[in-house]
């Protein structure tokens, strides 16, 4: 079940948690205990009138290593809402990413990512299976070979944080799959989804969650990580 601890928000209609590093999103074909599941189970624990398999569904994926703020919706229409503002690109996506070297400084990174048999890679316009994917990114802290870097998806393709930042010479700690060479816990990696900002799927208002990165990181980054707003 999913601890209380990383339920940052519940309603009727949405349910925002922190993702812990290391569980899926969702379920796939592993079978390994998933976010969505751990949400049904505290739901059914907290609830009195929580049926016996209540409605939830994830409104976005966090990478299975990465953690992190997560909206799941608790209605079928709710979903449709979240996953509307998704499509629009009019949620504000905040990550939290330390990364090897030192160089980084701040900019904007664009260009196109492909999914060809369920592996994300970088392309160029010419690809047919090519999307364009930017996102921004700002250098908070640096010190002993790392980066600590607040960085904006304006898209949402896959791995494109992981693929960006290591195509730009910063692989994020932990990320060997895309060539970094220090592991952050010898499972996941130091990529966070720090803050997320949407229209509430019935109210009519902009609502915004934050959470912080898990204790495995490093610890010389916490006076950095407690600046950011």
């Amino acid at each position: 079940m999913l601890p209380s601890s990383n339920v940052l928000h519940c309603d009727a209609h949405l349910l925002v948690a922190c993702k812990p590093p290391g569980v899926l999103a969702q379920p796939d074909h592993t079978g390994d205990a998933d976010l969505t599941a751990r949400g049904k189970a505290w739901l059914k624990a907290h609830e009195a009138a929580a049926s016996e398999d209540p409605f939830l569904a994830p409104a976005h994926r966090l990478d299975r290593p990465a953690s992190g703020v997560t909206a799941l919706a608790r209605t079928s229409a709710a979903a449709r809402h979240l996953g509307r503002q998704f499509q629009e690109r009019t949620v504000g996506k905040r990550y939290l990413a330390i990364v090897e070297g030192t160089g980084a400084g701040r900019g904007a990174l664009e260009g196109y990512v492909a999914k060809t048999n369920a592996t994300p890679r970088l392309t160029g316009p010419d690809d047919p299976e090519g999307r364009w994917a930017r996102l921004q990114y700002q250098t908070l802290a640096k010190e002993d070979g790392l980066s600590l870097l607040l960085v904006r998806p304006e898209t949402g393709r896959p791995h494109q944080i992981r693929l960006q930042l290591s195509g730009h010479g910063f692989p994020i700690l932990g990320d060997l799959r895309y060539g970094a060479e220090g592991e952050l816990d010898g499972r996941n990696l130091a990529l966070h989804s720090h803050a997320l900002a949407f229209e509430h799927p019935v109210e009519e208002r902009r609502v915004s969650f934050s959470a912080k990165p898990p204790a495995a990181w490093p610890e010389r980054f916490a006076e950095a990580i407690e600046r950011v707003a």
